[in-house]
């Protein structure tokens, strides 16, 4: 049991290349991902990178701090003000 579960990441490596690499030979298809750079990127069916956005940097935090959402503050409805 030990030694199929130490497979799985290597399962895991080979299904991610094996679907990024339908993803490319599909001709229909435009693959649309981060680059090492921090810009989404969509990759054409004839190789050509198209930059579609320069990603914000991220933030750096501390193993174990929680981060929560703030809320928006949503504009008064017309209903209220009736």
């Amino acid at each position: 049991m030990q030694s199929a579960e130490a497979q799985i990441p290597e399962l895991a490596r080979r299904a991610g290349q094996a679907a990024h690499q339908r993803a490319l030979s599909n001709p229909t298809a435009t693959l649309v991902m981060k680059n090492t750079g921090g810009q989404l990127v969509a990759r054409q069916v004839g190789g050509a990178v198209v930059v579609l956005k320069s990603l914000p940097a991220g933030t750096p935090v501390r193993a174990g701090t929680v981060l929560k959402r703030a809320l928006k503050k949503s504009a008064p409805s017309k209903a209220d003000g009736q």
